[in-house]
């Protein structure tokens, strides 16, 4: 058995539905899917029903987007297999309310440069939970001023540094989200470390038994990454997952469902912490 434990979909950032993601899964041949969108639980329920119809079992899921504030670096926690959803509903509505309100200041600017239109960028957000640069940047690409999400003019508007409209929302701080995630009886993993230099904070959480588990096999993991992240997991315990982090064409590079899985142990693992609990 194995499973990809980090999708995306139309709810967050991925650029397919709910349904399209298990109906990859099934064609891909996988056991087991975690749709894991973020900061955002709306999609578990209809997912189960689907993944029942499709034979993909689903582990409920979801990514929160954090911040480290020591290093001033953003994180991304997973929690897996939450009994208790209800008590996290607040941080994900809390999160979402940020991503809406600078999403639509980030409209706003766009459309002092392009010709764009607030209903045209709706036709992207409808059934999303927030407001991304990828459905602005779709807009674009339909208009003719790109042709791919990602590149010249993708910097040119959302580079963090230079970007001429980019605006951050406000995160919760990383540990206090592993907090919640325990008390939902949640399972935080640390989600691709190396993504965002986390390696010291990896370590951090590890030791203060913040994080139950970390994301191994990623596709931006490189080979001296894995070798450190399986380090710091067997000296604390940790279980290791992995995924593919699929976003559809909404992904910063060409990442199909099921380049990166989580093998049959590590899941037997993930499924014995929760019979702990």
């Amino acid at each position: 058995m194995m499973g990809d434990l980090h999708c995306h979909t139309k709810l967050s950032d991925g650029s397919l539905g709910i349904e399209d993601n298990i109906v990859l899964a099934k064609r891909y041949g996988l056991d087991f899917l975690s749709i894991t969108d973020h900061d955002t639980l709306a999609g578990i329920t209809r997912a189960k029903v689907l993944g029942t119809r499709y034979g993909v079992h689903i582990i409920p899921g979801v990514e929160f987007s954090c911040i480290d504030p020591v290093r001033n670096r953003k994180v991304h926690i997973l929690c897996y297999l939450s009994d208790k959803p209800d008590r996290l509903e607040g941080l994900c509505h809390s999160t979402c309310e940020q991503r809406k309100t600078v999403g639509r200041n980030m409209i706003t600017k766009v459309m002092d440069l392009y010709p764009i239109t607030k209903e045209q960028i709706a036709k992207y957000t409808l059934g999303c939970e927030s407001i991304y640069k990828q459905h602005i940047m779709h807009v674009l690409m339909d208009m003719g001023y790109t042709t791919s999400i990602y590149g010249d003019l993708f910097r040119k508007l959302f580079d963090p540094k230079t970007g001429l409209v980019y605006e951050e929302p406000e995160y919760p701080d990383v540990r206090e989200v592993c907090k919640l995630i325990r008390l939902s009886k949640g399972i935080p993993v640390l989600a691709h470390p190396s993504v965002y230099q986390s390696m010291d904070l990896l370590e951090e959480l590890a030791a203060e038994k913040y994080i139950e588990g970390v994301e191994l096999w990623h596709p931006r993991n490189k080979p001296e990454d894995i070798r450190r992240i399986e380090e710091i997991a067997a000296e604390n315990g940790l279980l290791c997952t992995g995924g593919s982090d699929f976003h559809g064409m909404y992904g910063s590079q060409a990442v199909p469902m099921g380049t990166c899985t989580t093998p049959q142990d590590s899941l037997g693992k993930l499924f014995a912490i929760k019979d702990k609990r």
